[in-house]
């Protein structure tokens, strides 16, 4: 099987935390199954959501923006809910901390055993709306205000191609 159809996100919404593992890069190309999935375990109440990360080979701002996102609404929730993320490589460790994430996401060293065979597979699916590219950036510039200058030229693209969208329709 190709690495493109391949599940990035193997899931399991039943459990407590939710467990979402990553395999291979998540970014724009495959996240927005994994973000709608994040948008219905925090609408259902799963308040603790763990990442783990062992099998992950990269992400991308999008992504991370999602990340981001989903932690923000878990901690506005009354009691506040917990994304954790486990096992990231130092590549990846490095991403979530150039980002000034590491305040909002609980990094976990260590994380409990989950047997792949309770994991569901994600459909892969690109996130083709310009609209939630730029909310994802906006996330970044809502967990870490320093994040506008790093991409400032990102999101006033997106702006203005939702603007010319918009336009011819």
């Amino acid at each position: 099987m190709s690495e493109s159809k391949q599940p990035t996100f193997l899931v399991n919404a039943e459990a407590t935390p939710v467990l979402v593992q990553v395999h291979g890069k998540a970014n724009y190309l495959n996240c927005n199954h994994f973000r709608e999935f994040m948008q219905s375990m925090i609408h259902a109440g799963k308040t603790k959501i763990l990442i783990n990360f062992t099998h992950c080979k990269g992400m991308d701002s999008t992504f991370l923006g999602i990340l981001a996102g989903s932690a923000i609404k878990l901690s506005r929730l009354t009691p506040s809910g917990c994304l954790s993320i486990g096992q990231l490589d130092e590549r990846n460790r490095e991403l979530v901390t150039n980002l000034g994430l590491q305040s909002l996401l609980h990094m976990e060293e260590h994380l409990p055993g989950n047997p792949s065979n309770s994991l569901t597979k994600l459909e892969n699916r690109e996130v083709n709306d310009a609209t939630e590219v730029l909310n994802a950036h906006q996330h970044l510039v809502e967990a870490e205000p320093s994040n506008a200058e790093k991409f400032e030229d990102v999101i006033a693209f997106l702006k203005k191609q939702i603007e010319e969208d918009s336009d011819i329709s």
